[in-house]
């Protein structure tokens, strides 16, 4: 059900506006000024938001303009008994999304809400669909050794200088390695992608370079390596520390010489490969342990990248703790919540282990199981729940004791965040969950659900 703010200094307005909307199947908050409205903004999600713009202290326009930097995809309709065409006009430019006199029309009034919330309900589907389609992100964060990253980005990517990302996993050095390739001259081809510790060893050479039909028992067609498929764009060799030494040999010749030759071939084909590698180890130890070869690791460290853990830069913390929590509740269809500042606080004494992977996923869980507010007492109950810090969660969970409660708990939650998704529309959630229609209605039944 679409949520909706009513800002207007006249009581009589407010009152018919929040009956007539209601009535409409809208949920209405009311403020009786600018302040009251901003502070409304700052602490809920909303769908639409009607502003007065004659009203004492903060005018409508003030609170447009602040409002922008809190949520700046929320369609404002202004509102005034003093309309004329340069006030419509300036309310527009400074991104009001319609303007209507006062007395409101009540055709026009619902019909330009409608459209106001088919378009900001347009806004999030387009926003989820771009983080489904696309992995580069923006780099998030201002403290010292994140200001470096980007400089010195910006400083390589148009080069074709072979780069070297060092850190601990869930860091983010697959995003480093990306906007290396998006501000490249070869951002228009390919950015390939390789686990080299994900692949056998026995395996990796022929995921790199490409076999020829017959190399051995089951390479029943001939196959292009990632070398061939980069040709033109970006290499991305993660985890490099774990290749084989045969294929380091293979990789260190293809960087010299610009040739590979397919396992089970002797034609050398040329590429043209811009190389960026990663590791979470110590290449210098691994190379006197004979793990690492040293000259491939002079070819590949021409620029040396080190992402820094979360744990070194806490003060980015609620900043990417915001904007993962504006996609999870937007990717769930759940409204929008926010964190207190002691929530803040309490994130960034946590120790990050597994850093930006972590706290992602700490942050999911606190959407799922905190309210609107999530502070400082949640962030603690459920940050982790396989440590005293998560005793929290532990007794939630020790609340049911039987798997089948604790299912029909999850369920409820679940079923809840989808309906309301998609306005309560049954067949519709049925089907992007993939249940019968039916069934969603016995659970429906089941668990008493309602739309409010």
């Amino acid at each position: 059900m679409p949520k909706i703010l009513v800002i207007d200094d006249e009581k009589a307005i407010r009152e018919a506006l929040k009956n007539i909307l209601t009535a409409e199947q809208y949920l209405v908050d009311v403020a009786e000024d600018g302040k009251k409205g901003l502070e409304l903004i700052q602490n809920n999600g909303y769908d639409v938001i009607l502003c007065d713009i004659k009203m004492p202290g903060m005018d409508g326009m003030e609170v447009l303009e602040k409002a922008r930097d809190h949520s700046s995809d929320t369609p404002f309709i202004m509102i005034s008994g003093h309309g004329n065409i340069e006030i419509a006009v300036d309310a527009v430019r400074k991104g009001a999304y319609d303007f209507i006199s006062k007395p409101p029309d009540l055709n026009r009034l619902l019909i330009t809400l409608r459209n106001a919330v088919d378009k900001n309900n347009l806004v999030v589907e387009t926003k989820v669909l771009k983080r489904k389609v696309t992995k580069t992100r923006d780099i998030i964060g201002s403290s010292p050794a994140i200001e470096k990253i980007k400089d010195t980005i910006d400083k390589v990517a148009p080069t074709d200088a072979r780069v070297l990302l060092t850190g601990e996993n869930g860091t983010g050095k697959e995003l480093v390695a990306r906007w290396i390739h998006e501000k490249s001259n070869r951002a228009g081809a390919p950015l390939v992608e390789v686990n080299c510790a994900a692949i056998p060893s026995e395996l990796i050479e022929s995921e790199l370079f490409g076999h020829e039909k017959g190399a051995f028992t089951t390479a029943i067609k001939q196959r292009i390596g990632k070398f061939e498929q980069a040709s033109g764009g970006t290499l991305f060799l993660d985890e490099i520390g774990d290749m084989s030494l045969s294929a380091q040999a293979k990789v260190l010749r293809a960087i010299q010489e610009g040739i590979v030759t397919r396992v089970g071939g002797d034609k050398s084909v040329n590429v043209d490969v811009r190389l960026v590698a990663a590791t979470n180890k110590n290449l210098m130890d691994e190379i006197e342990k004979g793990n690492f070869r040293l000259d491939l690791y002079h070819r590949l460290s021409v620029i040396i990248i080190h992402v820094p853990t979360l744990n070194e830069r806490t003060d980015d913390i609620p900043v990417i703790a915001e904007k993962f929590l504006v996609e999870i509740c937007e990717d769930a269809g759940i409204p929008k919540k926010s964190f207190t500042k002691d929530g803040y606080d309490e994130l960034k004494k946590v120790n990050w282990s597994g850093n930006i992977r972590e706290l992602r996923n700490v942050i999911e869980r606190l959407v799922i199981l905190c309210g609107n507010k999530i502070n400082g007492e949640d962030v603690v109950a459920y940050s982790n729940p396989s440590t005293p810090a998560g005793k929290g969660q532990l007794a939630m969970i020790e609340k049911y004791e039987k798997f089948q409660e604790f299912k029909d708990f999850a369920e409820t939650i679940f079923l809840d965040a989808k309906l309301r998704k998609n306005s309560w529309n049954v067949a519709k959630t049925a089907s992007e969950i993939d249940i019968q229609r039916s069934h969603l209605y016995n659970k429906i039944d089941k668990y008493g659900l309602k739309r409010i």
